[in-house]
């Protein structure tokens, strides 16, 4: 499980004394835990990429925040926080690989991007940005 990957990462970072993977992986696991405490059972790995790709969300936000305020200090910790957590994720899928998934399942010319969305977002969680799947049905359907 991913929660015990970064419990040994984070015991890896405290005896190294890296300060910014401490405190990136410290919070990623109370993420974890508050999320299965939520729940009341053990996370599924659907739901343990789910909280990953919240985390590196909101280091997005923070990011273009630091971007906006110029501050170089905060951008470069921002994204030093985003590649940890980016490491957690599977492999994402390429655009080339999303829309070949994405015509496998039947997503077409024409069609309503609600339902198209129905369709991609299953298939596609953890594998691919929500941004990009988002991008890459408004091409397939236009």
């Amino acid at each position: 499980m991913l929660k015990e990957t970064v419990f040994e990462q984070l015991k890896i970072a405290m005896k190294e004394k890296n300060i910014v993977a401490k405190g990136v992986l410290t919070l990623l696991k109370s993420a974890l835990d508050k999320a299965e405490k939520e729940k009341g059972t053990q996370l599924t790995e659907e739901e343990e990429v789910a909280v990953v790709n919240r985390e590196i969300k909101q280091t997005n936000q923070s990011l273009d925040g630091a971007k906006q305020a110029n501050r170089e200090d905060l951008i470069e910790k921002e994204e030093l926080k985003l590649s940890i957590l980016k490491g957690f994720l599977p492999k994402q899928l390429s655009e080339e690989e999303i829309i070949q998934v994405l015509g496998e399942a039947g997503v077409v010319k024409g069609m309503n991007m609600g339902e198209a969305m129905k369709i991609a977002k299953p298939l596609l969680a953890g594998k691919a940005d929500g941004a990009t799947i988002s991008k890459v049905v408004k091409e397939l359907i236009s």
